[in-house]
């Protein structure tokens, strides 16, 4: 402040005053520059409206040479308020592109009149019109000989669509709409070729549920019938078999979308509706599926066939949710082994199953672990996940080995996203193929050094996505600076020294991609799922029946087409999970009520049903009592019996009870499987005890001891007076003779003698039977039918 003060006290030389005006007006330069731009601004806001939309709608051949003839053709719309006049159509060619960026830069930019719109072809290849009225669109077509483009050396060339004329506002000849494009150049055989490998994925949504019908014949149900719309000749499926038949490209297909077309071409089959019931598939649908796969087997018999895991598994989310529950990975490992049988089953042809596909090619260091976990050493990833970190100044090979004899295949991320977003206008679609092959070609262009490029375009291309693709693979083959090559080819050739192996962390995923993810509570319900379907399949006599349908649906809930549709997916889950406990509550006891006991011992029946069409066994029933001192159950506090029971039918099992003591006494009944894990809800029931049988004998006891006792005094009583009776007869009385009239020892005159019993008395020798038990046998108020017999 002191300087500035001293420097502000003293005069200025000229020189000093000079510097400061040049100073004041420098500081004022920002502003008068934003002043001076203001008006400017208006006329290009106003340009960069396009008045004129040009769409290109076709551009044949997409690669041409020497001496093809370019054909482009299109539609021109006013778009503005006021008409145009003296309107032509021409072609613009534009300088040649040397880089993959430069290309992205004028697909940025690809309607900017505003732009450098390249040398004009020349009024002779023009279309021209009078006047092109608001809102109406004409269609134009241009075809010039390649020659007269003046095309310089081999190369990308941006190719411009302009229309030019005149606005009653601006009354002179202006371009008023542009279209750009690409126009790849290389009419001869290039000195190396690019080995480049086209995936053609064959995947779908989740059709079918874990429900096979009732009765012996298995039927199976799908979710709706979008999938017999996918099939059809105009549709997304029926189109990917068509156009890629006829192409030299790897088919990587999904095992479960072959197994739900083979079911509904088998026979058959139903569709779920809102309400939970079902209806019949139609025939033309049983038809289509039938002629879906006869084309299918057709257009593989000769190609390299992929199998991803059964139902293609969200091996992100696994790697992310997943593995911290228990048995997660061992799906995948199912889905794995699932994956070849099915595909040589349905299409006769033996794939490959060592590539796994995460979704976008995403990878980190735990998707990788869980990736190979299942057998796969090979991962198809994507450049812009593996990203390359060491200034190559061109695109390396995609093979990569990262170690532990896995090798990781890198696509090129600007050709697999090239067909992404809405094609089903000509003009974007004929915009996405030469762009393709404008990167293509110039990916070739960098080196000298021959490479293998994989495309690994999005997993369900649309009917118009995969028109482009198909459009996009017949020019490549056509082109001359391509050569076809199969995925295991292009796996196993010799990896760019140079090129990056890092394998990113957990950190760097994307999270757009991780918020698409299947949650862990996902994953805890397929782990409780398979749970219960261990629990169930063990007392199955045909375990085929439920294991394969449910197994197949709890791979399902694992698909990446869950990914953006979290409510179908746990929707899905819970419908599993909901027809398994449906099923598993088929085999069951049948309730009982209170049940009433008397006697010493008696039995108590308990009931297991079988709802189920198949036998069922490997059961053990257990009946336990809560009192074991009041009433036993075989002699102990509970009694178990194995169990099997038939299809359809019900088993009573009996059980020998004892009571110690009178009262009521709570009683479960419950069934376990061979390896003790319980199954199925338990029943309790009460037992009243009406007749405590050790009582009940010591009062008999003690009757009978009585009458003993009793007939034992009158037997010696009867033995002292018969003693007593020669005494008082007196002494010299003679016995006689027994059988003479008068003798006390004849027969009919014969006295009572000391043996005799009394009348009414009982022989000690024979003792009298217990009183019989009258007791009714107790019935079961439930009404089921069942009783406790003694």
């Amino acid at each position: 402040m002191a300087e500035a003060a001293d420097f502000q006290g003293t005069s200025a030389s000229p020189a000093r005053r000079w510097l400061r005006r040049a100073g004041a007006l420098l500081t004022g330069a920002p502003l008068l520059a934003g002043l001076l731009q203001l008006p400017a601004a208006a006329p290009a806001q106003a340009a960069s409206s396009d008045p004129v939309s040009v769409s290109l709608d076709s551009l044949s051949p997409s690669a041409p040479t020497d001496g093809d003839t370019l054909t482009v053709s299109g539609t021109v719309t006013n778009t503005g308020k006021q008409p145009v006049t003296h309107a032509h159509v021409g072609l613009r060619v534009g300088p040649s592109l040397t880089s993959r960026s430069a290309i992205d830069s004028v697909a940025r930019n690809s309607d900017d009149v505003q732009s450098a719109a390249g040398t004009d072809a020349g009024d002779k290849y023009e279309e021209k019109f009078d006047r092109l009225a608001p809102g109406v669109a004409e269609h134009f077509s241009i075809s010039v000989p390649v020659d007269k483009l003046d095309l310089g050396e081999d190369g990308v060339y941006e190719l411009g669509v302009a229309l030019s004329g005149q606005t009653p506002a601006q009354g002179w000849d202006q371009v008023l709409g542009i279209r750009r494009t690409f126009l790849p150049w290389q009419p001869s055989d290039a000195g190396t070729k690019t080995k480049t490998t086209f995936l053609w994925p064959l995947l779908s949504t989740v059709h079918m549920t874990a429900k096979t019908g009732a009765g012996d014949l298995q039927t199976p149900e799908f979710l709706d019938d979008e999938l017999a719309d996918e099939l059809a000749p105009g549709g997304r499926l029926g189109q990917m078999v068509e156009l890629g038949k006829d192409l030299d490209v790897t088919w990587v297909i999904d095992p479960d979308l072959l197994a739900s077309v083979d079911a509904m071409a088998g026979g058959t089959y139903r569709i779920q509706g809102a309400d939970g019931t079902s209806t019949p598939g139609s025939r033309e649908h049983q038809a289509a599926a039938k002629q879906w796969l006869a084309a299918l087997q057709k257009a593989v018999a000769d190609k390299e066939v992929v199998a991803l895991p059964f139902a293609d598994p969200d091996l992100a989310s696994l790697a992310h949710n997943g593995t911290s529950v228990t048995g997660s990975l061992s799906h995948l490992k199912d889905a794995t082994d699932v994956a070849a049988t099915t595909v040589k089953t349905v299409l006769h042809v033996t794939p490959t199953t060592d590539f796994a596909w995460p979704v976008n090619g995403a990878v980190d260091r735990s998707i990788m672990k869980v990736a190979t976990s299942a057998g796969a050493d090979r991962v198809i990833a994507r450049s812009d996940s593996l990203q390359e970190t060491a200034g190559l100044p061109y695109t390396p090979s995609a093979a990569r080995p990262v170690g532990g004899g896995t090798t990781v295949v890198v696509a090129d991320t600007r050709l697999s996203t090239a067909f992404q977003g809405d094609l089903t206008k000509a003009g974007s679609a004929t915009l996405a193929v030469q762009r393709f092959l404008a990167q293509s070609l110039a990916l070739n262009a960098q080196t000298d050094t021959q490479r293998s490029i994989v495309v690994a375009p999005q997993r369900l291309p649309t009917a118009s996505q995969a028109q482009a693709m198909a459009a996009a693979a017949k020019a490549l083959e056509g082109g001359t600076w391509s050569q076809a090559q199969d995925l295991t080819a292009t796996s196993k050739d010799k990896p760019d020294p140079g090129a990056t192996t890092r394998v990113p962390s957990a950190s760097a995923y994307p999270s757009s991609l991780r918020r698409q993810e299947l949650p862990r509570t996902a994953f805890e319900q397929i782990a409780r799922t398979q749970d219960k379907l261990d629990n169930f399949q063990v007392i199955l006599t045909d375990q085929s029946r439920v294991v394969t349908p449910f197994g197949r649906a709890i791979d399902r809930e694992m698909s990446t087409s869950w990914r953006g549709h979290a409510r179908a997916a746990e929707s899905y889950r819970g419908g599993v999970e909901a027809w398994l406990d449906e099923l598993a509550d088929q085999v069951k006891l049948i309730d009982k009520s209170e049940t009433k006991l008397s006697g010493r011992s008696a039995t108590i029946p308990v009931t297991v049903q079988n709802n189920l069409v198949q036998p069922v066994g490997h059961l053990v029933l257990r009946l336990e009592s809560t009192m074991p001192t009041r009433l036993e159950i075989g002699g102990k506090a509970y009694s178990e019996q194995r169990v099997e029971v038939s299809g359809g039918h019900s088993q009573s099992v009996k059980f020998t009870t004892s009571a110690n003591a009178n009262g009521r006494v709570t009683v479960i009944a419950r069934l376990y499987t061979e390896d003790g894990r319980p199954y199925g809800q338990a029943v309790t029931f009460d037992v009243k005890v009406t007749e405590v049988t050790p009582t009940v004998m010591l009062v008999i006891g003690g009757g009978v001891l009585l009458l003993v006792l009793a007939g034992f005094r009158m037997y010696t009583q009867r033995k002292r007076a018969a003693a007593r009776q020669p005494e008082d007869d007196g002494p010299g009385t003679a016995a006689g003779n027994p059988d003479e009239p008068g003798n006390p020892g004849a027969p009919g005159d014969r006295l009572p003698q000391e043996s005799d019993s009394a009348p009414g008395a009982e022989d000690p020798e024979q003792p009298s039977d217990p009183a019989p038990d009258t007791a009714p046998e107790s019935t079961d108020p439930s009404g089921t039918g069942e009783r406790v017999d003694r």
